[in-house]
C-alpha cells in the first residue's frame, strides 16, 4: 500500500477519492462510484470529503517533506 495523498494526476476535483483508490488498491473509477452511492445515504459524507480535501496533503508536497 501507498501513502495516504492525493495525486497530482488521474483527480477530478479534489484528489480525495483517487488518492483513496490508490491507497487500498482499487481503480478511482470504482471509489469515485462508491461514494456517489454512500450520499444516497443519511451522515456526513460531504463534510467527511472536504474535511479529507484538506488535512491529505499533495502528492507533491508530501515527497518534498518527506525525509
Amino acid at each position: 500500500m501507498s501513502a495516504l495523498v492525493r495525486p497530482t494526476n488521474g483527480r477530478m476535483l479534489g484528489g480525495v477519492c483517487a488518492g483513496l483508490a490508490r491507497r487500498f488498491g482499487t481503480s478511482a473509477t470504482t471509489m469515485r462510484v462508491i461514494f456517489l452511492l454512500s450520499c444516497l445515504l443519511p451522515g456526513p459524507q460531504f463534510l467527511l470529503y472536504i474535511a479529507l480535501w484538506i488535512l491529505l496533503p499533495s502528492e507533491e508536497k508530501a515527497a518534498r517533506t518527506a525525509w
